[in-house]
């Protein structure tokens, strides 16, 4: 029976959970199927597309359902809260997507959704585009750096005494805060970052859109 594109996603997904993305190669790939490396070539020409397909399956589930009424700002609230959730999905999924450019069903509906609440907040459509880059951008970064946090290994002494005695006395505003860098609460930084965007778009607005 030969092997089906979405049976090859999953597989390529669960490699990188394991390896992470720099252990996926086709014939890593290849062999975790127990197949031949030509026959993922049937699928994906090169290791780009199938990187590219696995971005674009993290999107998926982000932005199927679209209740009506909502104001603007709670629709980039609640893609970006998406997005992230998407992206915490696999081990290194932000730095995957990071690396495609995907024009896709998914990637659209996505883009739409967000450009139309921003074109509802006031914004020309170049703005509103930018914007929604802008928000992606800053999702895929934030991933990143959150993934990354969880994974530095342990060491001594304590990353926040290390930064305080690098800081000071060069350094007084990063010495001072020092605890509000090493935070581990991404939850409240995340929605924090979110809400500079949006007073941003704020003040991006129109006059009259106020």
């Amino acid at each position: 029976m030969r092997i089906q594109k979405e049976q090859v996603v999953q597989a390529a997904w669960t490699l990188v959970d394991e390896v992470g993305v720099e252990g996926l190669t086709m014939r890593s790939l290849a062999q975790a199927l127990a197949i031949q490396a030509p026959s993922l070539y049937w699928h994906f020409p090169s290791k780009q597309a199938l990187l590219d397909t696995m971005a674009d399956a993290l999107l998926d589930d982000v932005g199927l359902e679209r209740p009506p009424g909502r104001s603007w700002e709670a629709v980039v609230k609640d893609v970006a809260g998406q997005l992230r959730r998407a992206f915490l999905s696999h081990r290194d999924a932000a730095r995957v997507f990071a690396g495609t450019v995907v024009a896709s069903e998914n990637t659209f509906r996505v883009s739409e959704w967000v450009m139309e609440a921003l074109a509802q907040a006031g914004l020309s459509s170049k703005d509103a585009a930018w914007a929604t880059f802008t928000l992606l951008d800053y999702v895929l970064g934030f991933t990143i750096e959150e993934q990354s946090f969880g994974a530095r290994d342990a060491q001594e002494p304590p990353l926040a005494e290390r930064m305080r005695a690098l800081a000071t006395p060069r350094f007084p505003h990063v010495a001072r805060a020092v605890e509000a860098l090493v935070d581990p609460d991404f939850d409240a930084r995340f929605a924090f970052g979110v809400e500079l965007l949006l007073a941003g778009v704020r003040a991006r607005r129109p006059a009259r859109a106020r």
